[in-house]
């Protein structure tokens, strides 16, 4: 999700801070309320291209590459279960949008990680279960709240495949924030237009299809999505089958890199695609209402904002990036292809930027805890300052200044980073404060050291997750340096902590 920063220019700080006064419960994640968007606009790294291209049927994925160890989460321990790791969903929907009806087929491969008397997975009671099946075999289920039990039951270690078939109208559940953003709720969203988006973080994607949905379980995802003609179907990863005829558009994504359900985005809509490519080789899609510009804000800068943060991150970890642009405030870094509300803000080139940097920072590396979320924010909010001085032409140590003024009131309101109020999920203090951290230990260590830190660990940790107490040992291994006083410190603080 997108950090919303303070502007750097002293002139406006004072009305910066009365805005904050106002409006802090908004800062983070979506759109700001005393941030204008840049009107700077760039052109695109390449010349765009219409409609976008169809990439190759994909191989089969090697299952092994998504096997996980989930947990239970220390911050929502009631959505996800340890006892499944997801290794493939495969999601058949068919959006309805007269009706509202989303009829869904799905086809969930996964390892059991213990003995149990029955499956269970995150879903809910506004889709009606016409049929489960476990490994071919009709079972009875239940659902119960966001409860479901499938009665089967099932051995450590051992792989199973679990069909289902289900329709009804999605509605949100309410989410854990005190953000605008997430008034709607998370999961499944129509809008008045009956189109439709997602977003699903801290959860939520148990809201259109059943799901471990907890960070810590990835695994690979394959979409058919299908509608009336001419709303068309957006998901991850690359767009490899068109099927139009009989008034239906049927599209299809295949996700070649395993995911976490809170990086998964659907999108239905009367949109259209437009091709980009970064210097550096990475396909780009954006896709856009088929009646707007079909770059709008930013979007056109993100071929080039995947150039820019190769320079410190190294390569781009997936095989294409993408934008989808939803009639939502809010800004989501769904893997591969990012969800952007339609607003000044959430189009602006400085979120484009962070939502990228996230595919090296959450993506690639997710957390293996709702607790662990600051390592996800942290970075992508000092790499956008890092894009935004360089466009401003000031020192990024001036914006640190400028936020250190604003952390302490954040962390005193929604609690420190590392342990921060579960009720205001996606909170200022999530992102304000890290990013703080990172400077001052680039302070600490020096430039040499601390970007090696940077572009090292995705790499370390591709498709994986990570614990806090790991990446932080990594860190002070890598640099040398005794920082357990300093994480500590900007982690579980209860005031911000003094800089140099």
């Amino acid at each position: 999700m997108p950090g919303s920063r303070p502007v750097t220019t002293p002139a406006k700080t004072l009305a910066l801070l009365l805005a904050l006064m106002l409006a802090l419960a908004l800062a983070g994640c979506s759109g700001s309320p005393w941030r204008e968007a840049s009107p700077w606009r760039a052109a695109p790294a390449s010349a765009p291209s219409s409609p976008p291209t169809v990439a190759p049927p994909p191989s089969e994925p090697d299952l092994a590459e998504a096997r996980s160890e989930p947990r239970s989460d220390s911050v929502y321990p009631d959505v996800g279960d340890p006892l499944v790791d997801a290794l493939h969903y495969e999601l058949d929907l068919t959006w309805t949008p007269g009706s509202d009806r989303l009829e869904g087929r799905q086809r969930l491969t996964f390892r059991a990680s213990a003995d149990s008397p029955d499956i269970r997975l995150d879903f809910n009671e506004q889709l009606a279960i016409s049929e489960v099946t476990v490994d071919g075999t009709p079972v009875e289920h239940s659902v119960r709240g966001y409860d479901l039990r499938i009665a089967a039951p099932v051995a450590a270690d051992e792989q199973y495949v679990v069909e289902l078939a289900y329709a009804g109208t999605p509605e949100p559940a309410p989410a854990p924030s005190a953000r605008s953003d997430f008034a709607s709720g998370v999961g499944w969203n129509v809008t008045d237009e009956h189109e439709t988006w997602t977003v699903q973080e801290p959860y939520g994607a148990f809201t259109w299809y059943a799901v471990n949905d907890h960070p810590s379980d990835k695994a690979f995802y394959d979409f058919v999505l299908t509608s009336p003609d001419p709303m068309v179907g957006v998901a991850n990863g690359q767009l490899v089958g068109v099927d139009d005829g009989g008034g239906l558009a049927r599209r299809t994504w295949h996700l070649a890199e395993p995911a976490s359900s809170y990086l998964v985005t659907v999108a239905f809509g009367d949109l259209r695609g437009t091709e980009l490519t970064s210097a550096g080789g990475v396909p780009v899609q954006v896709w856009t209402d088929r009646d707007d510009d079909p770059l709008p804000g930013g979007t056109g800068y993100a071929a080039e904002a995947l150039d820019w943060l190769e320079e410190y991150l190294g390569p781009y970890p997936f095989d294409s990036f993408g934008i989808v642009v939803v009639d939502n405030e809010n800004g989501m870094e769904t893997q591969t292809m990012v969800t952007l509300g339609d607003t000044p803000y959430s189009l602006s080139p400085e979120v484009v930027v962070h939502e990228a940097a996230h595919h090296w920072y959450g993506n690639t590396v997710s957390p293996a805890d709702w607790a662990e979320v600051w390592m996800n924010e942290g970075m992508a909010m000092y790499l956008q300052a890092m894009w935004e001085a360089e466009q401003d032409g000031v020192d990024v140590a001036a914006t640190m200044d400028e936020w250190a003024g604003l952390e302490s009131r954040m962390r005193r309101d929604a609690g420190p980073p590392g342990a921060y109020d579960p009720e205001q999920f996606g909170d200022g203090n999530i992102y304000y404060g890290p990013a703080l951290m990172w400077h001052e230990l680039r302070e600490e260590v020096g430039d040499t050291s601390f970007f090696r830190v940077l572009r090292e660990w995705p790499a370390r940790k591709e498709n994986g997750n990570a614990e806090r107490d790991e990446y932080l040992d990594w860190i002070e291994q890598t640099t040398g340096e005794e920082l357990s006083a300093f994480f500590d410190a900007w982690l579980l603080g209860a005031t911000t902590p003094d800089r140099d």
